[in-house]
């Protein structure tokens, strides 16, 4: 919810408009704005102030409390010339918000004062944090020159999934002003000072030794395979071998030595035994270590089961063959990015409930895939540039079919939905058919039947079902036959889907099974519009409950035979002692 406040004439007038503008979802507030921002600080996405910024500050100060958490503040002076965001620029996406603005009140521009924004180190930080990159280079002059509008040549020869950059950041600029690598191997030109390179983790180093090897030998070894293979040492992520050597001391001390030793022998070697090594097809076998070890190949194939174990199945690659030292032998392979699919809960609708992981998924992605009211909550997150693929109710399949495919073309994808992704919504759909090419991401939401059981007290306090008495995708008579298990089990239910203009008789039905096998005075509860604004809940005994009031935005919960009305609250005891109702 964005909440506009102003107290003259014509900032009434300019918020009425800028309302229009942004959708549904944004609402001017009648009244003093003192009582209207402390009733619904904890609700809102935004608020946009048609005041003074001293008088802004002096109203939203008591109420702050964490960036995370904190809504997005707005202030547009009286002659509406400024959109200032006061509160929340990256976190909670006023910066984006004081664009949106700007662009709706003629002659308005957007002041941004983030760090980020005005001196241009938080974007290509995050990146470098994404990545778990090392770098080379200038980070806050690129920095500052990406956001500055300076044309950016960006060099992403493996296909790192990337978040939305600028659109002056492109893969296709004749004559930049600084350039952005993104590569594990050694430049042919290390010191350019216009170029920033970012060296991503992505290399394991696969070794095999004869007994007794040294140190001194098997770091002699690596640093002759970086050089010939043209890797940069930092990008090394990991080491392996077969678990024959897995207490070899010269390999483990070499492995120490790249900062992979964790004070017990092993942290960053992966081990794996010869069968699963001899498995592995490798351009190098030797019929003299397979006599030996089991296995035709050590250094190489365990290379790739490493790179395979660390970033997926599909994605390990060969790049550097096997060399000779003394007593050791090496090989490289290279843990290539797959596209990245998140899966993002965003949550029961108010911006408080939903997690800080989910924003950073949001951040993180190029495109955005989801139902278009989902889209609208979460605009303003959302990085400049991102691309919004947004569709219309009763295209689940759809959304997720695309979110898979462009994630297999190699992009950052979030696929978005209400609640929790899982729990009938778009993690189902997508994972059906989402294959190993790529990687996939699942970021929990408070989902519906959690805010509702929250909003009435505990009715969820001992064992409980979910079910959706939706029967576009499940036969009648099987959502029938988990009411009637669900009854004679005596299990609190929480139904979704409820009741809807052309479903209007599941519900019913549903309370007359369950109402057969639990007193009268059971209660339920129903909450509409959870944790949203317009908030409803109210509790009614099974017998007497009015299903009229039900529509699809509503969660129903019955309780169990022991279920309980405490003091105007739905509690269901865990099973340890019971206290009788103070009604």
């Amino acid at each position: 919810m964005i909440a506009l406040f102003a107290v003259t004439p014509s900032g009434r007038q300019a918020a009425a408009a800028l309302a229009a503008y942004l959708g549904p979802d944004a609402a001017v507030v009648d009244g003093p704005p003192r009582a209207g921002i402390e009733r619904l600080w904890s609700r809102l996405d935004a608020a946009v102030f048609f005041l003074a910024a001293g008088a802004t500050v002096r109203l939203i100060a008591p109420l702050l409390r964490d960036k995370r958490t904190d809504p997005a503040v707005i202030c547009v002076d009286e002659a509406q010339r400024f959109a200032v965001p006061l509160v929340g620029g990256h976190a909670g996406g006023a910066n984006d918000l004081a664009e949106r603005i700007a662009s709706a009140l003629l002659d308005c521009t957007p002041v941004i004062t983030t760090a980020s924004d005005s001196v241009g180190v938080t974007p290509l930080d995050e990146l470098v944090e994404q990545l778990g990159a090392a770098v080379d280079g200038d980070l806050a002059g690129c920095g500052v020159a990406l956001l500055g509008g300076e044309p950016i040549l960006l060099r992403n020869p493996l296909g790192f999934p990337l978040p939305a950059l600028p659109d002056n950041v492109s893969v296709d600029i004749a004559d930049p002003e600084w350039t952005i690598v993104i590569d594990d191997r050694v430049p042919a030109r290390p010191d350019d000072p216009s170029v920033l390179r970012l060296v991503p983790r992505t290399v394991v180093i696969g070794l095999g030794s004869a007994r007794g090897v040294t140190r001194t030998a098997v770091a002699n070894t690596i640093a002759e395979l970086h050089e010939r293979a043209g890797l940069d040492a930092r990008a090394v992520r990991g080491f392996a071998t077969v678990d024959l050597k897995a207490d070899e001391r010269g390999i483990i001390e070499a492995v120490g030595d790249w900062g992979f030793w964790n004070g017990e022998g092993r942290a960053g070697l992966l081990t794996y035994p010869a069968e699963t090594l001899a498995a592995i097809p490798v351009p190098n076998p030797s019929s003299v270590v397979e006599s030996e070890v089991g296995t035709p190949s050590v250094a190489e194939a365990s290379a790739l089961c490493g790179a395979a174990e660390l970033g997926g199945a599909r994605s390990a690659e060969l790049v550097a063959e096997k060399i000779k030292g003394a007593n050791v032998t090496a090989a490289a392979a290279r843990v290539r990015p797959r596209g990245r699919l998140a899966i993002v809960g965003l949550g029961p609708g108010a911006a408080e409930l939903r997690t800080p992981k989910a924003e950073a998924e949001l951040r993180r992605a190029s495109t955005i895939v989801g139902l278009d009211q989902y889209v609208d909550q979460i605009r303003p997150l959302l990085r400049r540039g991102t691309d919004v693929r947004a569709s219309g109710l009763g295209d689940e399949e759809a959304r997720a079919a695309e979110a898979v495919a462009l994630a297999a073309e190699g992009r950052s994808v979030a696929l978005i939905g209400s609640g929790d992704a899982g729990i009938y919504a778009m993690a189902s759909p997508a994972l059906e058919q989402a294959g190993a090419d790529i990687e996939v991401v699942g970021v929990p939401g408070i989902t519906a039947a959690l805010a509702a059981a929250a909003a009435l007290g505990a009715p969820l306090g001992h064992d409980h079902a979910l079910i959706s008495l939706s029967d576009l995708h499940t036969p009648w008579e099987a959502i029938e036959r988990r009411v009637r298990a669900a009854a004679e089990a005596d299990l609190v239910v929480c139904f979704y889907n409820p009741r809807s203009a052309q479903r209007d008789w599941q519900l019913r039905s549903a309370l007359r099974i369950l109402g057969a096998h639990r007193p009268a005075t059971t209660p339920v509860g129903a909450v509409r519009q959870a944790s949203r604004h317009g908030e409803r809940v109210w509790t009614e005994p099974i017998a007497e409950f009015a299903v009229e009031n039900v529509d699809m935005l509503t969660t129903v919960l019955v309780g169990s035979s022991r279920t309980q009305m405490v003091a105007g609250r739905m509690v269901t005891p865990r099973g340890y002692t019971w206290m009788p109702s103070t009604e």
